[in-house]
């Protein structure tokens, strides 16, 4: 049989429908994605692992429970889609959103909280995160939302996306010298400090460590060549940075 005949369009049908009637019967394999559950709590974690674990689209999913752990997964194996708890032992889930985003750039990220805070759903999707759900959601919500993340959609939870959306029109606050050289965390710290808050405080707070924090005041006191953390309070207090009287 010939080129021509195999191609041929049979007599009373167009070739648009012959085209439909090829496509139809092609099938395009799904990509079955890699997934990593960042968070420190293990009764969670394996929770969420099991869940995703028995997901059509998954293939395999990894663990993690500090920071350093995540960004060394997202480093030594494909990770397509990341569940990142906010609070870590030794930082917070959106530095760690973005470490992982600098080694792995292709990585969805979704967020996971156990408080809607719409100034924290915006500096995660600002560090690159796709999407931000409440720790207490319905299980199959936070496996649907990530799906939706890795297939490159937006999510934002119940009970976090009013606030967060408009939080995002309002345009950024300019940071005064010489604070402008602090990361977002240090200036949670700077705002504590301001406050007169212990570093036993500021770490319940902002649930981290206590040697976390200890660290993030070194290294504020060495960018901004203070003294002492009395200094630092007062140079805040009067740039108006002191933390929210709720804190």
């Amino acid at each position: 049989m010939s080129r021509e005949q195999r191609t041929a369009v049979p007599p009373g049908r167009d070739e648009s429908e012959r085209v439909r009637d090829t496509v139809e019967r092609v099938t395009v394999p799904e990509q079955h994605a890699q997934v990593l559950v960042v968070d420190d709590h293990p009764v969670f974690r394996r929770g969420l692992v099991t869940l995703l674990a028995g997901e059509s689209w998954v293939d395999e999913v990894h663990e993690a429970a500090t920071v350093a752990d995540a960004v060394r997964a997202a480093t030594e194996q494909r990770v397509d889609a990341v569940a990142m708890d906010v609070r870590l032992p030794d930082g917070d889930g959106i530095e760690a959103t973005a470490a992982v985003l600098r080694a792995r750039p292709g990585a969805a990220v979704l967020l996971l909280t156990m408080v809607g805070d719409p100034e924290m759903v915006v500096r995660g999707l600002r560090a690159g995160a796709r999407g931000y759900v409440l720790k207490d959601s319905d299980p199959d919500l936070v496996g649907r939302a990530l799906r939706v993340v890795r297939d490159g959609g937006l999510v934002l939870g119940p009970g976090v996306a009013d606030d967060a959306l408009t939080t995002l029109r309002l345009p950024p606050a300019e940071t005064p010298a010489p604070f402008d050289r602090l990361t977002p965390r240090e200036l949670d710290v700077v705002g504590h400090l301001a406050e007169g808050h212990t570093n036993q405080r500021i770490a319940r707070d902002l649930g981290v460590h206590e040697k976390t924090v200890r660290n993030v005041v070194s290294e504020i006191l060495a960018k901004l060549h203070a003294a002492d953390r009395v200094e630092v309070a007062l140079q805040a207090r009067e740039a108006g940075l002191a933390a929210p009287q709720e804190r």
